[in-house]
């Protein structure tokens, strides 16, 4: 019967020490040429590491558990991607789950139970809130749960989003500067913390300039639903409407130019949220403000990665301000241009 080749194995064989193969299989901090040596040495031994046995005696699966909705903003693979690669970085692995945007309680308890059931280290929740007796669980547990690009008040847990409200107020600004009267809102879904406040930044810096919106309508983040939305709003003579996120922002453009015929931003302006890739595209040329993803999951891992590390750290609340991207779909006020 052929021996078990074992890290002490690889070790010998490498030249350096046991927690050496330790470091360079779990991903942890080693030099590349301490890497090279041991992963040379693995594979002409023919070793691979145990996980599940080294989660055993560890009491750390290196997992975490990422929950997503609305996959269909491309905001969010790019996102997923970004936390892939840092948490690779750290030593960790993804597991993934996905649910509708707008998902009942039930059905995110559901998979957080699911990702309880993994052993996971820890839970990022991108774009989705947690129950206050699941919360309560992972607590419990010990499993510290962070929510991404969204808000939960009286939660107790770590919350990292972009500057939202104040990210509303910079397109009041923008397009009031830009001699807009009649100006309208394609709101994102007002049942999440991110709708609400970019809402409410909007429409409360419109009022201090002394202008009232002409219309809110909540577009879910859905395609078609910001199209018929969109319809609505049009029935109320608009020349400038900011949109919640660029996906629903994209909708709209293709709507006012292909259905109505109408000129983006010579008939109406148009100013979307996030700064995905494809606002950058000639097709949309789309005004947007920029949500600092790279920053948003650096803060969000490291904000986990401290509590799985050190249980008694105090979970906070960051907001991270993005600028607003000025293209070729709204008027550019004069000293601006």
């Amino acid at each position: 019967m052929t021996r078990r080749v074992t890290s002490f194995d690889v070790a010998a064989r490498a030249g350096v020490s046991q927690s050496a193969v330790s470091r360079v299989f779990s991903g942890a901090s080693a030099s590349k040429a301490t890497a090279d040596k041991v992963r040379e040495a693995a594979d002409a031994l023919g070793y691979r590491p145990n996980v599940l046995a080294r989660s055993l005696i560890t009491g750390r699966s290196r997992i975490i558990g990422l929950v997503v909705a609305y996959l269909g903003n491309p905001f969010y693979p790019d996102a997923l991607e970004r936390f892939s690669r840092d948490l690779q970085d750290e030593g960790y692995h993804t597991l993934v789950f996905t649910v509708l945007e707008g998902a009942g309680e039930a059905d995110t308890d559901r998979i957080i139970q699911q990702m309880l059931d993994h052993q996971v280290d820890g839970i990022v929740l991108a774009s989705v809130g947690l129950g206050d007796a699941l919360a309560a669980r992972c607590e419990a547990a010990g499993i510290p749960v962070v929510l991404f690009n969204r808000g939960q008040a009286g939660s107790g847990l770590a919350q990292v989003t972009s500057a939202n409200r104040l990210g509303g107020a910079k397109v009041a600004d923008f397009l009031v500067a830009g001699g807009h009267t009649r100006i309208g809102h394609v709101a994102g879904w007002q049942g999440s913390s991110t709708g609400r406040d970019r809402t409410e930044g909007f429409v409360a810096r419109l009022a201090e300039l002394g202008q009232d919106c002409v219309g809110v309508e909540d577009g879910r983040y859905d395609h078609a639903e910001a199209v018929r939305v969109t319809d609505l709003l049009l029935g109320k003579g608009l020349d400038a409407l900011f949109v919640g996120n660029d996906h629903m922002a994209f909708a709209v453009m293709d709507h006012l130019r292909c259905a109505l015929g109408l000129s983006v931003p010579n008939d109406v302006s148009v100013v979307g949220y996030d700064d995905v890739p494809m606002a950058a595209f000639a097709a949309y040329d789309l005004t947007t403000v920029r949500q600092p993803v790279g920053r948003m999951v650096k803060t969000t891992v490291a904000a986990l990665i401290k509590q799985i590390e050190d249980k008694s750290a105090q979970a906070g609340v960051t907001e991270i301000d993005g600028p607003l991207i000025l293209r070729g779909s709204a008027r550019i006020p004069e000293g601006l241009q």
